[in-house]
């Protein structure tokens, strides 16, 4: 299996669809090995502790933390992100993985050229990385991005609608 690091912010959107049928959260977890630093299980403790759809989500992730690896991160004070994303920024640059999971669509551009070899995907485009290997149906992936785009107050942003036009094509 190949290395994934994953944000909080990512986590929880899986988390959204994690109980439907497919589960693109436990298939991520079966088709890649899923690294997370310590600050992002805090976060998404911290999320858990709210009684709304992401408190959900972020609790539906912690129960599957037998299927993460977490590792402790020496945060960059200079980094202007939040911790979590600091964090798995560094993870990701430390253990030079070809992944990094991030949904946080106001910084994309600092993530990325933050990251030395590793590429930044988005929950739509691993959407759409389970599409082409056959994880996922197109159409399975439009209904959970759909379900996922609801509870995050995604329908306004324009990659996720990207994200969507090319899901439609597939």
């Amino acid at each position: 299996m190949s290395p994934l690091v994953a944000d909080a912010s990512a986590l929880v959107s899986l988390g959204v669809v994690a109980t439907d049928d497919p589960d693109p959260l436990g298939i991520c977890l079966a088709q890649y090995e899923v690294v997370v630093p310590t600050v992002v299980i805090e976060e998404l403790r911290e999320i858990a502790s709210y009684d709304d759809t992401h408190g959900r989500a972020a609790s539906t992730v912690l129960d599957r933390t037998d299927a993460l690896e977490t590792r402790s991160v020496n945060l960059d004070a200079e980094f202007p992100l939040d911790d979590g994303e600091n964090a798995a920024v560094k993870l990701a640059n430390e253990l030079d993985v070809a992944l990094l999971l991030c949904d946080e669509f106001n910084q994309l551009g600092l993530i990325h050229a933050s990251l030395a070899d590793t590429r930044l995907v988005t929950t739509p485009t691993l959407l759409s990385i389970l599409v082409r290997t056959e994880q996922l149906s197109a159409s399975d992936a439009r209904l959970l991005l759909d379900e996922i785009s609801d509870a995050r107050s995604w329908d306004a942003n324009s990659y996720v609608q990207r994200a969507r036009s090319l899901l439609s094509e597939s």
